[in-house]
């Protein structure tokens, strides 16, 4: 019998556009900004301003925002810590570790840590 490979989390089919307010909503609530978050996302995936933009006017899914980054950056190793009860330098499936890194990065901002200890 064929081996099924496991059933993908639904975070992967998610418009990232669908996401991303909640982002802004969680650093804004804190003091923080929409530009700031955006700097941590573009920091993250190598994408730029423009291309964000772009990203947030169609329909891309969680999965192919990261598949598709122009230059993750190098230093994402560093983002260690824990995220939903998962310590984000475990994660294996390398998707679902992006996800959490920026995860991580949003609830760092939304803490009040300075925007040069979050960028590595």
């Amino acid at each position: 019998m064929p081996k099924q490979s496991p059933a993908k989390h639904r975070i992967y089919t998610m418009p990232f556009a669908s996401v991303y307010p909640l982002y802004v909503a969680k650093a804004e609530k804190k003091g923080r900004s929409k530009s700031e978050v955006d700097e941590i996302i573009c920091w993250l995936t190598g994408y730029s301003q423009t291309e964000l933009q772009s990203i947030l006017q169609s329909q891309i899914d969680f999965e192919t925002f990261f598949a598709q980054t122009p230059g993750a950056n190098p230093s994402r190793h560093l983002i260690k810590g824990v995220v939903c009860g998962v310590r984000v330098e475990d994660i294996e499936d390398p998707i679902m570790r992006e996800i959490r890194y920026l995860d991580k990065l949003i609830d760092e901002l939304a803490k009040g840590k300075a925007m040069n200890k979050i960028l590595r």
